[in-house]
Order: structure tokens, then C-alpha cells, then sequence
């Protein structure tokens, strides 16, 4: 038995989708343990798309148990749409397919209201460039212990309380931004109607996953977003509202770190940013021009046009270090076809001295210029690419001097979206 964690390894949309979907065939349970549906993942399979967001990405796949985590924040209308339009595409969706923690916290239209007015309050420069959903709000009542939960729905009288207690933080803030107070009333209704439709799918999920461990099931554990925007460890402050280094795979639903066998990493050929925030490899030249047209770079839950750059092994290596990446599973390797020259980030300059890595405060990141490598191109096409014999010598060795400057090898070779176009290396679910 091998338990993988999939996390992205830059600043997210890094391919994730394909790749938990095709190691999901090999898994008999998928669980996502952080984030919310700010960001998402498509899926392509048998020429049919699939665009998840709070959904897990084994929900496609029959005969897999599918789980949201306590790690997720959530918002039970979006997921019961999200659920409806995946059963329009004849996917099965049942509480027997999928479960969502009881200790999962909720996020609430207040939480939208929020994180919309704060963005909007927010001068130019300080912008975070979320997504507008709550996340942020919803996580910030997680941690002051005042959150709404799944197991709240199912009691009135708690469910009353955990309401007006939010509103005691909620009420003052949105009169301070010039938001009309919160509709006490309105708002535990909705709650009420809602959890008719939730309170099938809540389980203890804790400990589901730990007895199916026991059974030797293997569990695949999926983030969201990417390690550049961990709370911790990411370009803060334009960050995400969570952990999503490897480490929270445990913490966001609830086992043991010992349950962690294997990390992948997924890694995009090339850098690309949704969003605010420092990006030392940013191109805005012709290059970016084409790899954004190329790799169709458009955020699968904003619309929003991705900012595209060189890879930056520097920053890789950095999150493999702080997920504890054993292997990267390398994407859209195809978008690199025919350029000429290649450029790979090996470091940064800053104040005149070298350095390996991204320093960690803001003003000494907007100052780093990257240090560049070039590597030759090739003119052949890689799209569709199955095995490493249908690869160009120059692809396989850019390949190769990005497992050696990131430190880690890769286990999986993406060549498109579908699913087959993949070339596996290193099985990460093999015992």
C-alpha cells in the first residue's frame, strides 16, 4: 500500500486536474484536504470536459470514494450546483460516493460580501487579487473560532448560535465598509434549507479514511492552488488563506503524517501567475505572448489571463523542499515546442549578491533579478508524446538539467491534456 499527496509546486494551475485524474484510476479513495472553490481544476476525458472546483477530481471515476476534508473551506450552494451540473454530465454523485467532513467550516454569503468589499476598499499595490469568494473571510472565523460547520446544521439551536456569534465580528466590520448588516434571519433560513441537501454527504471523515488505511486502501490526497501561495511559506501577502504545502494533507483530513508514503509535485515547463504579487521570471514580451497563447493560460474558475514566464528552478526546488517532494510529475512540456532558446531561472541577484533561493520579506523580492541558463529548443513537436522515445533530444535534456537543478526527479511527463499523453517514469502508488 502507497498513500500519495499531490500538490502543486508553483503558483498553482500547474495541471493538477490530469494528473490526479490519471493517478485516481489507481487509487480507492480521493481526498481533498484544503482550499475552496477559488480554485479549480478541468479535466479531459474522453474528449469530454469536466470543470471541478470544491469537487474532489476522483468524482469522475466510478467506484471511487470521493471526500472533502475538514482543511476545505466550503460553500455548500456552490457544491450543490457543482454537483448537479456533474450528474448532467452522467457522473454519479451520491453519499456513497462522496463525503464531506462534519468538521468542515462553512463559508457563508457574508464571507463573499467581505473579501468583495475589502478588495474593492483596497488601494492600488495593496490588492491581493482574490477571487471575491469568501475564502479568506471563511478561514479567518475558522481560526478565531467562530465558524459555522457542517455538524452545525444538523441542531437548530446550535446552528442559532454559531450565526450570532459570526455576527458579532461580521456586523461592526461591514458598517465600518459601508455594508448593509447581515440579514440574521435570512441567513439561518438559507442554512436551514441547505442542510437538507448537505447533511446526507457529512461523515466523520477522520475516521472513514484512517479504517480504510487499516483495510490497505490507497488514499489520494489533493490540493489546491500551489506552494507559492501557502500562507507560510508562499510570496505573502498575495497568498491563498491556507497551508497547501504536502504537511496540511494530513492535518486537512484528519490522519497521521505517517499516512504520507509518497509527495508528487506538479510542475509546469514553464512559470505562469494568476493575480498580484512578485514574479521574477515574468515575461512581457513575445515569448510571454506565445506561451500564454500556446498553453491556453486562462483561470479555469476567473477567466483571468495568467501572467507566463521562464521556468524558475530556484522556486521549485525551494517547494520541494518545504512539501518534501519525492518526485515531480512535469507538465505542458508541448507549449516549449518551437522556441529557439530556452531560459531557465537558477537564481537571483539581489543588491549585488547571489542567492539560491526567494527571500522571504517583500521589498527584497521586488528588488531579486533573475540569473538565467539557456538551453537549446527543438522545432519537433512533443504534443501526445507516450514515451521517451518519441521525445526530441534537446526536450530530454531540458528535462533533465530541470531534475538537476530542482534536486528531485520526475516521476511523470505530461505531453497534453488527455490523460494517455502522459509518460510515467516512477509509479508514485507503486509499494
Amino acid at each position: 500500500m502507497a498513500n500519495v499527496v499531490v500538490v502543486g509546486a508553483q503558483w498553482g494551475d500547474e495541471g493538477k486536474g490530469k494528473i490526479v485524474d490519471w493517478l485516481s484510476e489507481r487509487a480507492d479513495v480521493i481526498a481533498r484536504f484544503q482550499g475552496g472553490h477559488n480554485a479549480g481544476h478541468t479535466l479531459v476525458i474522453d474528449g469530454k470536459v469536466y470543470k471541478l472546483h470544491a469537487l474532489p477530481s476522483g468524482v469522475v471515476r466510478g467506484g471511487k470514494l470521493s471526500v472533502i476534508g475538514n482543511g476545505v473551506v466550503l460553500d455548500p450552494w456552490h457544491l450543490m450546483k457543482e454537483i448537479a451540473t456533474i450528474r448532467e454530465q452522467g457522473v454519479e454523485i451520491t453519499p456513497e460516493t462522496l463525503m464531506v467532513a462534519e468538521n468542515t467550516p462553512l463559508i457563508l454569503p457574508i464571507h463573499g460580501e467581505l473579501d468583495r468589499a475589502r478588495e474593492e476598499a483596497a488601494s492600488k499595490g495593496t490588492k491581493i487579487g482574490t477571487t471575491g469568494r469568501g475564502i479568506g473571510p471563511a478561514y479567518e472565523d475558522k481560526v478565531g473560532r467562530r465558524s459555522v460547520r457542517v455538524a452545525d446544521l444538523a441542531d437548530p439551536a446550535t446552528l442559532e448560535a454559531r450565526v450570532d456569534r459570526a455576527l458579532q465580528h461580521h456586523d461592526p466590520l461591514r458598517r465600518g465598509l459601508g455594508i448593509d448588516p447581515v440579514d440574521r434571519e435570512a441567513l439561518i433560513a438559507a442554512l436551514r434549507d441547505i442542510a437538507v441537501e448537505l447533511l446526507p454527504f457529512a461523515a466523520p471523515v477522520w475516521k472513514v479514511l484512517n479504517e480504510k488505511r487499516k483495510a490497505g486502501k490507497r488514499i489520494l490526497f489533493e490540493g489546491a492552488q500551489g506552494a507559492l501561495l501557502d500562507i507560510d511559506f508562499g510570496t505573502y501577502p498575495f497568498v491563498t488563506s491556507s497551508n497547501v504545502i504536502a504537511g496540511q494533507a494530513a492535518t486537512g483530513v484528519g490522519v497521521g503524517p505517517g499516512a504520507i508514503d509518497y509527495v508528487l509535485g506538479i510542475v509546469k515547463a514553464y512559470t505562469t501567475r494568476v493575480g498580484e504579487g512578485p514574479f521574477p521570471t515574468e515575461l512581457d514580451d513575445a515569448d510571454g505572448q506565445r506561451l500564454g497563447e500556446r498553453g491556453h493560460e486562462f483561470g479555469t474558475t476567473t477567466g483571468r489571463k495568467r501572467r507566463c514566464g521562464w521556468f524558475d528552478a530556484a522556486l521549485v526546488r525551494q517547494t520541494c523542499a518545504t512539501s518534501g517532494v519525492t518526485g515531480i510529475s512535469l507538465t505542458k512540456l508541448d507549449v516549449l515546442d518551437g522556441f529557439e532558446t530556452l531560459k531557465i531561472c537558477v537564481g537571483y541577484e539581489l543588491d549585488g549578491a547571489r542567492l539560491d533561493y526567494l527571500p522571504t520579506a517583500a521589498d527584497a523580492q521586488a528588488r531579486c533579478t533573475p540569473i538565467y541558463e539557456d538551453m537549446p529548443g527543438w522545432s519537433e513537436s512533443t504534443e501526445g508524446a507516450r514515451s521517451w522515445n518519441d521525445l526530441p533530444a534537446n526536450a530530454i535534456k531540458y528535462v533533465k538539467r530541470v531534475e538537476e537543478l530542482i534536486e528531485c526527479p520526475v516521476a511523470l511527463l505530461s505531453t497534453s491534456p488527455e490523460r494517455e499523453d502522459t509518460i510515467l517514469v516512477t509509479d508514485p502508488f507503486a509499494d
